[in-house]
């Protein structure tokens, strides 16, 4: 039986690991060759290791605008072709805003912001190029509910997901679909900022989601017609929703 993916390469930043590592294994599992960016060298040789010759390991630092800048031509000179980008990579800030260190600030918002966009600006060129094309960001539950323990958090992605509505749009007409996934409180190392309290309630109450689960609805967003856009999923533990 094919494999909805087979014959296509997949990029994925922060893929080293939480839910930028499970859409990659999905995608592999899916047949893709999957080009991994991440700044963890080791990690990256790990899974290479592990999968074998379809992933690619792509060491970069996306905070550093020279090599953010080589993104599209590294991808392209190891494979020649991208068929699916998903721009994953994000921190996170939480808490109270008057806490918040001014430095950590502007990285945050660096790499959830500026970063995804130059990011999904440089491959279109490729895309509209190629009249086909998926896009796919990871945004948040925060980008559509205020929560109060993370107003610098929830601004960020407020203002991706406002990027990728509006980019699809301007997209579309080129064969190019354009979605965000939105999962709610997942179990990745960036809750590490969450108050202990809320973080203990969360675990106990089974209010997070798995990063596999979100890349479940990653690859059925994915592997739609192509007459189809799944526009913006989201996603959260039903516990969560009380």
């Amino acid at each position: 039986m094919t494999k909805p993916l087979e014959g296509k390469t997949a990029a994925v930043t922060g893929s080293a690991s939480g839910i930028g590592l499970a859409s990659a294994e999905a995608m592999l599992a899916a047949g893709a060759r999957v080009i991994m960016v991440d700044r963890d060298v080791d990690t990256l040789e790990a899974i290479r290791a592990r999968h074998g010759e379809m992933v690619v390991p792509l060491v970069m630092d996306l905070l550093d605008p020279a090599d953010c800048e080589t993104l599209l031509p590294k991808i392209l000179k190891v494979s020649g072709r991208l068929d699916v980008f998903h721009a994953n990579a994000g921190s996170y800030i939480g808490g109270d805003l008057v806490d918040a260190n001014n430095s950590a600030i502007d990285r945050m918002l660096n790499l959830n912001v500026n970063v995804v966009i130059k990011n999904v600006r440089d491959v279109l060129t490729h895309m509209i190029e190629r009249e086909t094309g998926d896009i796919l960001v990871t945004s948040s539950l925060a980008a559509h509910y205020p929560t109060p323990w993370e107003p610098v958090y929830a601004s960020s992605k407020w203002a991706i997901d406002c990027f990728v509505q509006t980019t699809r749009r301007q997209v579309f007409k080129h064969g190019i679909r354009v979605g965000s996934i939105s999962p709610g409180p997942v179990a990745t190392s960036l809750l590490s900022d969450w108050p202990e309290e809320k973080l203990r309630e969360a675990r106990e109450s089974g209010s997070l989601l798995d990063p596999a689960e979100v890349a479940d609805v990653i690859m059925f967003m994915l592997t739609r017609p192509r007459g189809m856009t799944i526009r913006d999923v989201i996603m959260m533990p039903s516990n969560f929703d009380l």
